[in-house]
């Protein structure tokens, strides 16, 4: 299994996405964020998947605040922001700035609205999709969330993509939480396998893959990159303990994830904003 050809193997943070309380994004607090999450242990970030409230963020708002992070001096090699929606002009359109703003690759969701489609249409849909951004650095990790969007990437599907596309089609994020499944996954030759939570962190990486995609990164990166060195220097049994802790950390933030994550770096960093949310989700109580 090989790792994919940009990140170093380790952490990878699906960033959240901070909100003026007025309600846009705000820029400084974004770069900041992105830095510090740099610093403190993740190889790479994910702008806008589940956890960064993609789809109760505008399309130009993603673009401007990923430029904004490139702007800002976060390195676009570094980054894997979400793209995909349930159509594919948007979904090119989104594609296309992230490939022309020099991210490493975007992180793909199937069309998700309409339940139930066949085999062949997901094909078609990412199809279009390449053949829309038409550009040869176009790297797409499929996101694999079925128990969110209501519909998935399955096993057969993402072979098929990447053995047709193998130097675009390259990766998938499986979020799906059942390790059957992401084992599955695993079986396709040459294709990248994040588990989407730290908790198959160690399997993943014995399995060959990169790391992970956890969403708990975003306030307990240290304690998770620590596994991964522990991992990578052969410190098995360390690993295992470390690990456990990491998992015990992330059940006691409470849910939904997201607002309660936010109301955590709220108070971390003393900077009420923090807590700031867009529908559907309420801001979490102090």
């Amino acid at each position: 299994m090989s790792a994919f050809p940009t990140f170093p193997r380790g952490l990878t943070a699906p960033i959240l996405t901070p909100f003026e309380d007025e309600g846009p994004v705000s820029h400084g607090r974004y770069v900041e964020h992105a830095r510090r999450l740099l610093d403190g242990g993740c190889v790479a970030l994910v702008p806008f998947g589940t956890t960064g409230e993609a789809l109760s963020v505008g399309i130009d708002e993603r673009t401007a605040a990923l430029e904004a992070l490139v702007d800002g001096g976060v390195d676009p090699s570094l980054l894997m922001p979400g793209t995909g929606l349930t159509n594919v002009p948007d979904t090119v359109h989104l594609t296309r700035h992230a490939v022309g703003a020099g991210c490493a690759a975007t992180l793909v969701l199937p069309p998700f609205y309409l339940k139930d489609p066949s085999d062949q249409g997901l094909v078609d849909h990412l199809e279009a999709v390449i053949a829309g951004v038409d550009d040869d650095r176009l790297r797409i990790v499929l996101y694999h969330i079925p128990q969110v969007a209501g519909v998935g990437w399955p096993v057969d599907v993402a072979r098929r993509l990447h053995e047709a596309h193998p130097d675009t089609v390259v990766g998938i994020k499986d979020s799906s939480g059942d390790w059957d499944n992401t084992a599955a996954f695993f079986g396709i030759d040459g294709l990248a396998v994040w588990p989407g939570s730290e908790g198959w962190l160690l399997d993943g990486l014995t399995a060959g893959g990169p790391g992970c995609i956890s969403a708990t990164a975003n306030v307990n990166a240290s304690a998770i990159a620590h596994v991964v060195t522990l991992h990578l220097a052969d410190h098995h049994d360390e690993a295992d303990v470390a690990l456990g802790v990491a998992r015990g950390w992330r059940a006691g933030l409470g849910e939904p994830l997201v607002p309660a994550m936010k109301r955590l770096l709220a108070q971390r960093l003393d900077d009420p904003p923090w807590a700031n949310v867009r529908p559907p989700f309420e801001v979490a109580p102090a």
